[in-house]
């Protein structure tokens, strides 16, 4: 079953966005081919391991599973009853540990079902595959063997991540070098990307963030180019400690040393690679941190590369873009608030993923708690989730007003209590009202935009905010953020350290020798906060041979120039307090869809066909179209509009429009950040596809809140981050 955009557009479908790709594939393409004709029972099993069942959970619902003849879901290592009359469903994992249980399953004179069809969330291999072979008693109970390649996790209808909450530490760890979990996170990361592609049948253009070194623009990287590179920073680190240990040892360069491997003499028409930079100053030696991005390109590439080789309809040429980076390109957009709802809530509330748990008044005079599950079943939600959090406040009071204006119930109970009795007329209009006054103000209530507010007010955001796009933009700096820590001493630990954090990913030289701790005992930090500071200067490749410029001071030169990491878009109204900071991938997105990404800077892992470079100028010509005007007394930005408006605005009803011909929208545009995405970086994907008329996808490793985020940044080593070993 093929599921591009072409075959969608031809077929005159509606089209489908990514989510939607995802829950019909396993829907679909998995469990209703599992319905065979001759076959007497109607109901089976499904049975997933730890990672399918989250695949599951995260695209469909478990009334989309019992509608396609599922009535048991089951987990692959928990004991479970015979059921010999009924068919199962395997979604599992190619592991060897899951083929075993499922062996053990099928096999024998009893097995626990009747026939048993296996779907593989990633590719397998022969070995397993000859394992399965070799029980004859179980060869016969298959009813299908088949790889899904789904191995990702949606959790929006632009977004999905590949699951590796601790993909910031085992990449760029203390003691990341050497170790398996380097590798084998990076290897599964690379996967479950693909797969991505795989289910929406897309052949990209891959590009990434390239090292120190600067790479040519005609260079492709593959592991086994790497070698020199990985060599020459394996040395460095060997000099170095000899520099250190070995008392007459020379403390500047004496000579040069160049590394290349047998390939040099040989000539390669495709692939090619520079190494890095031959100087041994520390600042330009190539680290593990570095490299990332490079060897997860390669490692996706080289998976692709397999998928074009084996699914019989996947596409023989670029049909898209992918855009690889890490977290050290945007530290500040993990930090900084971000004032959506969305953002809000995750950020202050303490929620359990979308879940959260609201204390709401009954009618007895005391508080019930109530789940609530800010998801996409939620009409409310889908309209007010990318809205700034007073645009949402506003318009749920509105909603509120509406509702009591039109609903006798609640006009009676928010009514004037005067004591006249009411006639028999409107009580029998409020018995009619009530039970949609009760499901509704329950719906209105259990929004949140209120308690949100209370903590703005409550823990001084808005000054906190406003000082934190201060410093982004230049206009505040040393002078105004010491200021504001002398005077604010009631704003809390966490909110100085985001601060904190933000001003050290900005000024990292600020926090060299002696001065670090001047700034820790000014903002009253704990060492173990100040481990995340350090940590956020060394992720943006801050180093630590520069040359200290002088002692701390708390004087300042007025004559400073701004120094600014946003530049101000003015092409953009800015209609709400705070909404001024943008995550950077909203730049490198708009660069790479008019096609002015460096290549030096971003490089390609494969050189994309004439007719790619084509459609892909035709696209960016045609969406550089000027914006219609609109009115001053808008109260919106267009990010903040209701997605189920039919105003142009919102995504998705840019999509819904583009379903009659989405070829007209150009290529999809996939931007995938190793080490946790955000929030306003989510929010952006959905402004972009909009405003560029291509549909943009965010992957991540993770979405991180702030608090997390922290803590992950605290597991890192402030030490300087080496190569680990690379097994060709």
């Amino acid at each position: 079953m093929s599921f591009s955009d072409s075959d969608l557009s031809s077929q005159g479908g509606d089209y489908k966005n990514f989510r939607h790709v995802t829950r019909d594939r396993l829907l679909c393409e998995m469990l209703q081919s599992t319905r065979a004709k001759d076959s007497k029972s109607t109901w089976k099993v499904l049975i997933m391991d730890k990672i399918t069942v989250k695949v599951i959970s995260h695209s469909c619902k478990m009334a989309d599973i019992t509608e396609e003849g599922v009535s048991l879901v089951e987990d692959l290592y928990k004991r479970r009853q015979p059921l010999p009359s009924m068919d199962a469903v395997y979604f599992i994992q190619p592991t060897k540990e899951n083929v075993v249980m499922f062996l053990s399953d099928m096999s024998g004179k009893s097995p626990l079902y009747k026939k048993a069809y296996v779907f593989f969330s990633s590719p397998v291999n022969k070995e397993l595959v000859a394992h399965i072979k070799k029980d004859t008693s179980v060869l016969p109970r298959i009813g299908g063997l088949s790889e899904m390649n789904l191995e990702y996790f949606a959790i929006d209808s632009q977004g999905f991540i590949t699951d590796h909450e601790r993909a910031m530490e085992e990449l760029l760890g203390e003691n990341a070098e050497g170790s398996h979990m380097y590798n084998d996170c990076l290897n599964t990361m690379a996967t479950r990307i693909s797969t991505a592609f795989a289910s929406l049948r897309e052949f990209p253009y891959v590009r990434y963030r390239a090292a120190k070194s600067s790479l040519d623009a005609s260079t492709v990287t593959t592991l086994h180019d790497l070698v020199p590179t990985k060599l020459a920073a394996a040395v460095w680190n060997c000099l170095s400690r000899y520099k250190a240990k070995i008392h007459d040892f020379p403390q500047r360069e004496t000579c040069e040393l160049l590394i290349v491997d047998r390939s040099i003499d040989q000539e390669f028409p495709y692939v090619r690679y520079r190494a890095a930079k031959s100087s041994l100053d520390a600042s330009t030696v190539t680290t593990l941190h570095d490299l990332v991005p490079t060897k997860l390109a390669a490692a996706v590439w080289n998976c692709l590369s397999r998928y074009k080789a084996k699914i019989h309809d996947f596409p023989q040429r670029e049909t898209c873009e992918l855009l690889i980076v890490d977290r050290s390109i945007d530290q500040i957009a993990p930090i900084i608030h971000e004032w959506t709802y969305d953002a809000m809530c995750h950020d202050l509330l303490n929620m359990d993923g979308n879940k959260y748990t609201h204390e709401v008044p009954n009618k007895t005079g005391s508080t019930d708690k109530k789940e609530v599950l800010l998801e996409d079943h939620d009409p409310i939600w889908l309209e007010l989730w990318q809205a700034h959090i007073a645009d949402a406040s506003e318009r749920l009071h509105e909603k509120m007003r509406n509702f009591i204006s039109k609903n006798k119930a609640a006009q009676i109970h928010h009514g004037s209590r005067d004591g006249v009795e009411l006639s028999t007329r409107d009580l029998q209009k409020m018995v009619q009202a009530l039970p949609q006054y009760t499901e509704q103000i329950d719906k209105l209530s259990l929004h949140i935009a209120d308690k949100i507010y209370g903590i703005i007010r409550e823990q001084g955001l808005c000054e906190v905010g406003q000082l934190e796009q201060d410093l982004v933009f230049g206009d505040a700096g040393t002078k105004e953020l010491i200021n504001f820590l002398r005077t604010k001493q009631d704003i809390s630990c966490e909110n100085k350290l985001r601060l904190m954090m933000i001003y050290a990913s900005i000024y990292p030289e600020k926090f060299e020798g002696d001065k670090a701790s001047k700034l820790m005992q000014l903002a009253q930090l704990s060492s173990d906060d100040m481990i995340a500071v350090n940590n956020m200067r060394y992720l943006g490749g801050y180093g630590t041979k520069k040359t200290s410029r002088s002692g701390f001071t708390l004087k300042f030169d007025a004559s400073k120039k701004k120094h600014a990491v946003r530049k101000e878009r003015k092409s953009e109204e800015v209609t709400w307090q705070l909404s001024k900071f943008y995550p950077l991938i909203e730049e490198l997105v708009e660069k790479l869809s008019k096609g002015e990404l460096p290549k030096d800077e971003y490089p390609c892992m494969n050189d994309p066909s004439s007719s790619f470079r084509e459609t892909s100028q035709d696209v960016s010509a045609s969406t550089t179209h000027h914006a219609p005007a609109q009115s001053m007394r808008s109260r919106r930005a267009t990010w903040a509009r209701p997605r189920s408006s039919d105003d142009g605005y919102s995504s998705d009803s840019v999509l819904r429009h583009s379903s009659s011909d989405f070829k007209k929208m150009g290529q999809r545009i996939f931007i995938f950040i190793i080490g946790g995405a955000t929030r306003s970086e989510l929010r952006v994907v959905h402004k972009l596809t909009s405003k560029l008329k291509r549909e943009i996808i965010l992957g991540s490793s993770s979405i991180d809140d702030p608090s997390r985020f922290i803590t992950k940044l605290k597991m890192l080593s402030p030490q300087e981050i080496s190569l680990d070993d690379l097994e060709i």
